[in-house]
């Protein structure tokens, strides 16, 4: 059976900026090393601010790959590792990165050109999600229609963009656009908001990029808006899925309360796809979730808790769940979320 593989990565890196034109340049990221302290150890600078570029890296793929500077050694790895179809998220935009509109599209505009350029060698096997410039939404309706041009499967979003949470009016315009064009929207692990991405700086992550993904989902479920965009999908990506029995829960109880009903096959009903890991209880979370709207990833390039460059292989060897599930996870489920 074909298998896709519905997170892996690429490490941004210096070529990365090369797509940008004109007066785009001006914002172009700079590669740094700002102490002695950190010798060996590179940063960005973008913007006036210093930013992690060397972290969460995974070591067990190679350089030239998660770089994307050997397109072929990238494919010919996927076939090691049994995977047809990879879909390709960034690493850099994990984070906040500037306040100022201007750089955040010429930045997205380069990726983005970038990510395009690899999926016209990729064979059709290297598709990706598209980076926009949410600080000015004319920008990113424009980014979104060229994106889809050019073999992107959906839009990228973090768990809080800027001053806004995701079921926030602003979005509406993103997320009708994104329904006519078939493109899922894909909250990834990790926050656009620096207020609360400096206050978790000290801590491990899990509060930082996990939770504002977890609560992005309560509230656009609460706030009824796969129902005010019937034709958009949503993907929850890089979070496993081992939380989605407590939030749909707490939703029903929130519901009750005000005399509304959840809908009982949510995640079908509501379009909505979250990426699980190998370590979930699957058979319990199948329970909530159903059998046709969970994928899973490899995290493919990093090297944190979500990461597991075998985890494709893994889901078919637990014996705790039927084989037609397993193709729906690799397969069928992964298809029907990113329009493949």
């Amino acid at each position: 059976m074909p298998v896709i593989d519905a997170d892996a990565h690429v490490l941004e890196t210096e070529r990365t900026w090369d797509y940008m034109e004109g007066p785009e340049r001006e914002f172009k990221p700079l590669v740094v090393t700002p102490s002695q302290q950190d010798q060996g150890k590179a940063f960005w600078l973008i913007d006036g601010r210093i930013l992690p570029k060397t972290d969460n890296v995974g070591r067990d793929t190679p350089k030239a790959a998660r770089e994307m500077d050997d397109i072929e050694a990238r494919l010919r790895h996927m076939d090691e590792l049994g995977v047809d179809i990879q879909v390709l998220y960034p690493t850099l935009f994990l984070r906040p990165i500037t306040s100022r509109s201007e750089v955040e599209l010429a930045l997205c505009r380069s990726y983005n050109r970038w990510l395009a350029d690899i999926w016209r060698r990729g064979q059709d096997r290297l598709r990706w999600i598209a980076v926009l410039p949410l600080l000015s939404m004319d920008q990113a309706l424009v980014e979104l229609r060229s994106a889809k041009e050019n073999g992107a499967c959906g839009a990228f979003m973090r768990g809080v963009e800027g001053e806004r949470r995701l079921s926030d009016p602003y979005f509406f315009p993103l997320y009708a656009a994104a329904g006519e064009l078939g493109l899922p929207i894909c909250v990834h692990s990790g926050t656009g908001n620096f207020a609360l991405h400096d206050f978790f700086a000290r801590e491990c992550g899990f509060a930082k990029f996990k939770l504002a993904v977890v609560g992005a989902f309560h509230s656009l479920i609460f706030d009824g808006i796969p129902d005010l965009f019937p034709k958009l999908r949503f993907g929850f990506i890089e979070v496993s899925a081992q939380w989605l029995p407590y939030v749909i829960h707490d939703l029903a109880r929130r519901f009750q309360r005000r005399d509304r009903k959840l809908r009982k096959d949510l995640l079908r009903e509501g379009r909505i796809y979250v990426a699980c890991q190998t370590d979930d209880d699957l058979s319990y979370i199948i329970e909530y979730a159903g059998e046709e709207n969970l994928v899973i990833g490899s995290d493919y390039g990093h090297a944190d808790t979500a990461s597991e460059i075998a985890a494709l292989r893994g889901l078919k060897q637990k014996g705790e769940v039927r084989l037609e599930v397993i193709t729906k996870i690799l397969e069928d489920n992964p298809r029907a979320l990113y329009g493949l």
